[in-house]
């Protein structure tokens, strides 16, 4: 056993709660594995029992790292184990999550089941196991840790283990550890770093890093090793420009935008190569571990030393050899290297020398701008690479390490074959700030008036731009006293809100004529009674018409102000934008008057109390629409008897007409003859109540649609008479047909 296991294991077994910290590559995934196996195989932990242990791990790939250990020391257990992680299926994993005993997950995709998955209890939880801890503790993971210890129970055993272990109380009294054991091997070693690993840092300029990394591979062609770089956007482009540049070695990367299959895939890769560059973020800096990888480079500076040693514990796994190589630029040097040594990480300076034999200095400038120029795709991955390193620079912490404004962002562009750097914004903000700053920070006398000469420099230079622009403008104002000074000061403020730069647009005119009356004109009238008579003044001054206005009076002299937009205005535009006028009504003498007018108060009182008058105004509506009513009942009675009158005119003319003919009218039945009565009975109901609606509708001049809509009933029974029905058989052959058809024509 290692001594992370030595000390961890005994513990784990007696249900302690454990703090443990050992260099990479110890062995500390055993030193949690076997204990938790061994606990729920005391406790005959079956599957109807459920959750009984749960693994967390920061990253995908150390969660599965940690599956495939469990599968191998767990293969004689009849446990159910899973491994819940994101990009898979979702759906599946909920469907068998209820049924696992052991879980390995991420962080987002457990608090996703516990907050859908509703067959999925922690409640009977034993055993909580946190891998980097450090890491899953940090801001990154705060929300989501805290409500994942919200759904699980209190009483259950805690274990937390990294190469760089967490103190803070904060932290610890968020996972509810009841006296934790801290187990840290090389608390008291000489070094926080393997043995084994032989580390090194360059200091190489910012715009020569990609050649120093290319023709470090170029000389390096059957070592095995890691790149690391601060953001995805980096990594794509180096791969990518690396790739067209054909090293003569094989290359991956690994990033956290890739999709989980595609992680899988690069992982498995790069562990079975004996010879590849894998480049990659820290999302390949923990825990995870590659077979005999002999160079680990930082391209870029680590965010902090604990980072760094994580990143370096990918080679020197155990007891096998590694080295590592830092590239650092300039401004990055003396804060970093300190950093280090208060870490306990032994480092050593290497020069960049042009016979070197381990680093050839050969600049790939010229290739790299071939390739944007060629490839419009490499050159946008470029830009996106150059911005995502000035904003990973400019958002970190430690601003003794990272300075954005050291960097020459220029070369650096230049370096990856852009024509020139793009526009950041961030960056030109924290340069103003600097400036601020620098400015503040001068303390000699010499400075200082030197500063105040400047500040009079510049006083003056406004003041006399601002005395040009009066001269300029088309109002000129010469305060003579305080009031005037202070209404010149008002008028030449500039405005603070939208409000107050709305109102002071010269081409506004929606709210013109109310903003008139609400602004107090007395200062304007005082500037122009002071200003004198200026003839320009008086060319530009637009007076006021004799003609009154009505309503409140407008302050002589006040400019109506028209927009462009206006003066292009058709005439229906104008017409539309105008709106309806006030209506009003002429009195007796002439005078005009609103159509409702407020009675004063004084004169409604002496009228009498405010209920009596509603009722005596109700009453006296009531008796006005009460005589409406009768007349409208009255003008309609005498509209429905004109009607009826011409109704009896048209029905005497037809009976006129059917008199002038034979006098009788034939009517065929077939078949029973009593049918055509239930007929007539029938259309006898619809001529009354078309009759009526006829009668309603009040068209005078409308004329009958059927011959004998008009006929009442005693009329009708007198056509009835007059009618000859004459019964035959139904035609049975074509001859009968055309008998009937000529007895019917008189034929």
């Amino acid at each position: 056993m290692t001594d992370i296991q030595r000390k961890a294991l005994p513990l784990g077994l007696c249900g302690k709660d454990i703090l443990g910290a050992a260099k990479t590559g110890s062995g500390k995934t055993l030193a949690f594995l076997v204990p938790m196996i061994e606990m729920l195989y005391r406790q005959k932990w079956g599957a109807m029992d459920g959750l009984g242990a749960l693994v967390i791990s920061p990253t995908r790939e150390l969660a599965v790292q940690i599956f495939e250990v469990l599968r191998k020391i767990g293969r004689e257990h009849s446990f159910s184990a899973g491994l819940i992680i994101g990009g898979k299926d979702w759906k599946i994993e909920r469907e068998l999550i209820s049924k696992m005993n052991i879980l390995v997950c991420t962080p987002g995709r457990l608090l996703q089941h516990m907050d859908q998955s509703a067959g999925f209890d922690c409640d009977q939880l034993q055993l909580l196991v946190l891998d980097e801890a450090d890491r899953i503790l940090d801001m990154g993971f705060k929300k989501t840790v805290n409500a994942i210890v919200e759904n699980l129970p209190r009483q259950r055993q805690t274990m937390l283990f990294s190469a760089t272990q967490t103190k803070s109380v904060k932290d610890l009294a968020r996972l509810s550890l009841k006296d934790p054991e801290y187990v840290a091997v090389h608390e008291k070693a000489e070094h926080s770093t393997p043995k084994n690993l032989a580390q090194y840092y360059m200091v190489v300029p910012l715009q020569q890093k990609l050649d120093v990394m290319f023709n470090f591979i170029k000389t390096h062609l059957t070592a095995k090793g890691i790149v690391f770089l601060s953001s995805c956007k980096q990594v794509r482009f180096v791969f990518e420009t690396f790739c067209k540049l054909h090293p003569g070695v094989p290359l991956l990367h690994l990033h956290g935008k890739q999709k989980q299959q595609k992680r899988a895939e690069t992982y498995a890769k790069f562990a079975a190569q004996k010879a590849a560059y894998l480049f990659c973020t820290d999302i390949a800096a923990r825990g995870l571990d590659f077979a005999a990888v002999n160079w680990v480079i930082q391209l870029d500076c680590p965010e902090d030393p604990e980072t760094y040693i994580h990143r370096v514990g990918r080679t020197a796994r155990y007891e096998a050899s590694g080295q590592a190589m830092l590239m650092l630029c300039p401004s990055e040097e003396a804060g970093m290297v300190k950093g280090l040594e208060r870490a306990k990480v032994p480092i050593q300076e290497v020069k960049l020398k042009q016979d070197a034999k381990d680093v050839k200095k050969e600049p790939i400038q010229k290739q790299m701008q071939r390739l944007c120029f060629n490839d419009p795709e490499v050159k946008y991955l470029g830009q996106k690479a150059f911005i995502s390193y000035m904003r990973s620079v400019y958002l970190q912490k430690d601003k003794t390490v990272f300075d954005v404004n050291a960097l020459p962002a220029e070369e650096f562009a230049a370096s990856l074959g852009l024509p020139g750097a793009p526009k950041i914004k961030f960056v030109e903000k924290s340069k103003a700030k600097n400036a601020v700053r620098g400015n503040q920070k001068k303390t000699s006398d010499d400075e200082e008036s030197d500063h105040e000469v400047e500040e009079e420099e510049e006083e003056k230079s406004k003041i006399t731009a601002l005395d040009s622009k009066k001269k300029k403008s088309k109002k000129e104002v010469v305060p003579e006293d305080d009031e005037t000074l202070e209404a010149a000061a008002a008028e030449t403020k500039q405005p603070k809100s939208k409000i107050e730069k709305m109102f002071n647009r010269k081409n506004q005119s929606v709210l013109a004529e109310h903003y008139t009356r609400l602004v107090d004109h007395d200062d304007d009238n005082k500037l122009r009674a002071n200003a004198g008579d200026d003839e320009e003044d008086d060319f530009l001054t637009i007076k006021r018409a004799d003609h009154d206005l009505g309503g409140d009076e407008i302050p002589e002299g006040t400019v109506l102000p028209v927009s462009k937009r206006q003066q292009k205005m058709s005439k229906l535009e104008k017409a539309k934008n105008q709106g309806q006028g006030n209506k009003l009504l002429f009195d007796e003498d002439g005078r005009a008057h609103e159509i409702y007018e407020l009675e004063d108060e004084a004169s409604f009182h002496a009228k009498g109390d405010a209920l009596s008058q509603q009722k005596e105004f109700l009453e006296k509506e009531k008796k006005v629409m009460d005589h409406a009513d009768v007349i409208d009942k009255g003008a309609a009675k005498e509209k429905l008897r004109e009607k009826k009158a011409k109704r009896k005119q048209r029905e005497r003319e037809d009976m006129m007409d059917d008199s002038s003919d034979d006098g009788e009218e034939m009517v065929v039945t077939l078949g029973n003859p009593d049918d055509s009565g239930e007929e007539y009975e029938q259309d006898e109901d619809q001529e009354d109540y078309e009759m009526d609606e006829d009668a309603e509708s009040g068209d005078e001049d409308e004329t009958p649609k059927k011959r004998g809509w008009w006929q009442d009933k005693a009329d009708e029974e007198e056509a009835k008479k007059k009618r000859k029905v004459v019964e035959v058989d139904e035609p049975q052959t074509l001859a009968e047909q055309e008998a009937l058809a000529l007895k019917l024509l008189g034929l």
